[in-house]
């Protein structure tokens, strides 16, 4: 599955442990009529994936849903859900580059047309 949004927050790196567990938070706005602030674990080695990310950017999260069961003291069962992210992809750089064109005033207006030349375009 996948969220595709705006980058809202980028949390810091957090550990948690003597075995040093990490996880990272990344909240990601969604585009939609009603935009939701999407959380999301990285975890581990998933935490440096974020590194090259900042507030703003456009991006695409690659995530798999999480799920566990938790017994209470008193025997209750409770369920928790999360969202890990697996892989992230900057929007941006998969847009045409459109900074190699050079702005339209720098193209000098042709001077070699004539009326009097035949319309033969078929439309």
């Amino acid at each position: 599955m996948e969220v595709i949004g705006k980058v809202k927050l980028i949390g810091e790196v957090q550990t948690f442990g003597s075995n040093g567990f990490r996880k990272r938070e990344l909240v990601v706005t969604t585009d939609e009529q009603y935009p939701q602030m999407i959380m999301v674990e990285f975890v581990q080695d998933k935490c440096d994936l974020l590194n090259n990310y900042a507030v703003g950017q456009d991006v695409k999260v690659s995530i798999n849903l999480r799920g566990r069961e938790w017994i209470n003291p008193q025997g209750e069962a409770k369920y928790f859900n999360s969202i890990q992210g697996w892989r992230i992809e900057n929007l941006s750089q998969s847009a045409p580059n459109q900074g190699n064109l050079p702005p339209v005033d720098q193209f000098q207006p042709a001077s070699n047309v004539s009326s009097e030349e035949p319309d033969d375009l078929p439309f």
